[in-house]
């Protein structure tokens, strides 16, 4: 069965529906979505946390106080966990969380997402999404017209249009992304997601 989208024109006005291409009405793979989206995540950390353990930090040297007779707990270094000013007993340490996703399962994946967007009904095609100076007003006037104020939305473009990047930055509910840059945790976190034809045409081309 067919997966339509609405089309609208580049000012936000709606003309029809256009039929969309066969890989946004693929079976949804949650478990190659979920794959990839864990990997994108841990692929985002800089696991670069580290604290210094016993070994590495300043001090120690000397025995704080004889074995016996002070009635003290008897103690061999001030870097202990328990000292004031002591070493972490099991901090964090230094991890790279880099996880390789295999080229067909990102594949899958990113179809999946597509095609559970297409099926609620949250892919909107626009005719062109460009503009001649960057204004947030602009593009929230061509949003409103379309029904798409504060919905989350997902630009996808073919080449990134400057004019448009700086319009939307000033958005905090709208993100854009080029065909080659965008992933399945873009199009799954993204409540409403808008494509341009020509993007919609390198879709279908290569990804």
């Amino acid at each position: 069965m067919a997966t339509n989208a609405k089309l609208f024109a580049a000012t936000g006005d709606y003309k029809n529906e256009i039929q969309l291409p066969a890989m946004f009405e693929e079976e949804v793979n949650k478990v190659c979505m979920y794959l990839h989206i864990k990997a994108i995540l841990n692929n985002n950390r800089q696991g670069t946390a580290q604290t210094k353990n016993k070994s590495s930090v300043s001090g120690g040297g000397q025995k704080p106080w004889k074995q016996k007779g002070t009635g003290r707990a008897r103690s061999g270094q001030n870097t202990s966990a328990v000292w004031v000013r002591g070493a972490k007993a099991h901090g964090p340490k230094s991890h790279d969380y880099f996880e390789k996703v295999n080229k067909k399962v990102k594949k899958i994946a990113f179809h999946s997402a597509l095609s559970a967007k297409a099926a609620e009904g949250k892919v909107v095609v626009f005719e062109a999404l460009s503009f001649a100076a960057p204004k947030t007003k602009d593009l929230l006037s061509v949003l409103v017209k379309a029904g798409l104020e504060q919905r989350n939305a997902l630009f996808i473009v073919s080449d990134k249009d400057a004019n448009l990047y700086l319009s939307s930055n000033n958005i905090p509910w709208c993100r854009c992304a080029r065909v080659a840059d965008v992933n399945t945790y873009d199009i799954v976190r993204a409540n409403n997601v808008v494509i341009s034809q020509a993007a919609l045409a390198e879709l279908e081309g290569g990804r």
